[in-house]
């Protein structure tokens, strides 16, 4: 018999998660930017995850087979729009990544992130699981890497390095055997060192952010300010934390836009060990259910999908947290849920949103 599809068949354990994450990060925003320029930047937020929220529910109810059969238009469509950035695009922090529609910025590199998320399903489906063969592989390649190609353009290093774990779990769950995975890796070292010894791809300041963590310390100033002061706010907040509204490093505007990409060093200087640790935690819960999801899932497309929305997800969440504890390079990659930023909360949102939808879907025959 056919099970009519519900609100009843929603992960609403996995909202629940998300709903006290953004909850945290509203009251974080809030409490970091209490004395500095960016005061009220919370009710912002606000206004972005419930924009979300209702982009979630209506996502879910777009059969996601169809989202997959629109994906060569999307696809399209969202490289015409990184194409535009460059051509009409305006400048915030010194790079030209938004598009401003009236009196919002449209960040469009972020939404290609679920796009080539379905895209990478679409591809991979289509081949049924099969060993893959070097032709396919590099298609693959080709998929992401012109919208990767075109956002490190900008230049936006950090978001065209999330594009990277769609790709790997796309080849990793499509069939890719150990021999390839071996050459691509090295294949890859090897044009990382070219790139790096070349001088002519990456940029005098993205080279010092990838190597200022390293030795913070030769420049503390400069490349390795926003390590330290990260840094030491997370050391500073000790077991227990400082309490909201009471981080000298957070208040004392130490921390470079400490309700972005550096949240997660305010919250542990006002939270400490123990709140950081409920965080992570609470990372971890969400990122199990969705796995759980795709495992639950009716068909080879959803898993897929699920899979790409969990390796962006994971791979933001590490790099993010690595950056703040001196483990990473500075990348602006942002802290899924609880950093400021629509683009961001959006796409986070619309990626639930296909996930509710595949799990709405596995009963449905």
């Amino acid at each position: 018999m056919r099970r009519i599809m519900s609100f009843r068949d929603f992960d609403w354990t996995l909202f629940g998660f998300v709903a006290l994450l953004c909850t945290i990060s509203v009251l974080e925003i809030y409490s970091a930017t209490l004395h500095t320029k960016y005061v009220g930047f919370h009710t912002k937020q606000i206004y972005w995850v419930l924009g979300g929220v209702i982009a979630m529910f209506l996502f879910s109810l777009i059969d996601y087979h169809k989202l997959i059969d629109w994906v060569p238009w999307a696809y399209g469509v969202c490289l015409v729009a990184l194409v535009a950035v460059k051509v009409i695009g305006v400048k915030v922090l010194g790079a030209k990544r938004w598009i401003k529609i009236g009196p919002m910025h449209f960040q469009p590199s972020e939404w290609v992130k679920l796009i080539l998320i379905l895209a990478v399903a679409r591809y991979f489906a289509n081949l049924g699981g099969k060993n893959l063969t070097w032709k396919e592989i590099f298609k693959a390649f080709a998929l992401v890497g012109v919208p990767m190609l075109l956002v490190l353009a900008q230049p936006d290093m950090g978001t065209a390095l999330t594009y990277t774990p769609v790709l790997i779990a796309g080849l990793f769950l499509g069939g890719i055997n150990l021999k390839q995975a071996m050459i691509l890796i090295t294949a890859g070292l090897v044009l990382v060192v070219g790139v790096w010894n070349s001088g002519k791809v990456l940029k005098p300041y993205q080279k010092a952010r990838l190597t200022g963590f390293i030795n913070p310390d030769n420049d503390p100033k400069g490349a390795g300010y926003q390590v330290l002061q990260a840094k030491i706010a997370v050391g500073a907040g000790g077991i227990w934390g400082k309490g909201a509204e009471k981080g000298t490093q957070t208040q004392g505007a130490f921390i470079p836009i400490p309700h972005a990409d550096f949240i997660f060093a305010a919250f542990s200087e006002e939270h400490g060990f123990v709140g950081a640790v409920f965080v992570l935690l609470l990372y971890f819960l969400i990122l199990m259910r969705l796995i759980q999801n795709a495992q639950t899932a009716a068909d080879l497309p959803g898993s897929l999908i699920i899979m790409g929305i969990v390796a962006v997800l994971a791979f933001q969440i590490a790099v993010n947290v690595g950056m703040v504890i001196g483990f990473m390079p500075v990348t602006g990659i942002p802290l899924p849920l609880m950093s400021y930023g629509g683009s961001s909360v959006l796409f986070t949102f619309l990626a639930l949103g296909v996930v509710m939808n595949v799990r709405m879907r596995r009963f449905v025959n």
